[in-house]
């Protein structure tokens, strides 16, 4: 599975991904930085203009980061597996002496652990840029995160676990459509159901919701390879 995992990377030229996944992230340091410190979030009066509940610090990049890669994971999981349905190249791939199944499970575990670790590593580089700002400057939003803790590793860990497991139902829905256009769609449309507010309403701050996301997500992941055997090329 490593091999395969290895060769996906080397397939799919990762480091223009690695390219992208840095740059992303450079982007949303900068953009947190300047809502946290410049102030660019505020009415013309001075006061904050944020929506219920998004008046944190952490909020602010959990949903920012979470929406980046939500849709960079889609993006990949694209461009691997749904563009070369599409294209044909999927035929070649299945004439391996390997399951279909097995380089399919490659191609989403390939996906799955990069953008995890580049999401981590990008939520440990902006909350380090926050928390280093935060000795100097005056924050216009409640810095409310301890990085001395072992809680907000975990917590940092699990909350990244579950956004790029997310990824697994745009997957789905391209392959069942046949259209990467379809699955980067449905990541923006996860990301409505996700983090929008409704009034005061919004399932982001619900405790139970993480847990059931991710439990439908692997469903998914498994209904996108449990016909894959005898699935129709064509």
């Amino acid at each position: 599975m490593l091999k395969l995992i290895r060769l996906e990377w080397k397939k799919n030229n990762i480091g223009k991904y690695i390219r992208n996944a840095v740059i992303l992230s450079a982007l949303l340091c900068l953009f947190v930085f300047a809502l946290t410190f410049l102030g660019i979030a505020n009415d013309p009066d001075g006061t904050l203009d944020a929506a219920p509940g998004m008046d944190t610090v952490s909020s602010l990049i959990e949903l920012f980061t979470g929406m980046a890669f939500l849709i960079f994971t889609s993006v990949m999981l694209s461009s691997f597996i749904v563009s070369a349905y599409q294209n044909k190249t999927m035929n070649l791939m299945f004439t391996y002496p390997v399951r279909r199944q097995k380089i399919l499970i490659s191609q989403m575990v390939s996906v799955w652990i990069f953008n995890f670790a580049a999401l981590v590593l990008s939520k440990l580089a902006i909350y380090l840029c926050v928390f280093i700002g935060s000795g100097f400057m005056p924050s216009f939003f409640a810095v409310d995160f301890d990085m001395g803790s072992p809680s907000f590793y975990l917590q940092l860990i699990l909350k990244s676990f579950v956004i790029v497991s997310m990824g697994f139902m745009a997957l789905f829905v391209g392959m069942a459509l046949k259209s990467s256009k379809a699955a980067i769609i449905t990541s923006f449309l996860l990301i409505f159901l996700t983090q929008a507010n409704v009034g005061d309403f919004t399932m982001s701050g619900n405790a139970v919701f993480p847990f059931v996301l991710t439990v439908i997500s692997f469903g998914f992941a498994v209904l996108s390879i449990c016909h894959v055997e005898r699935r129709d090329l064509s």
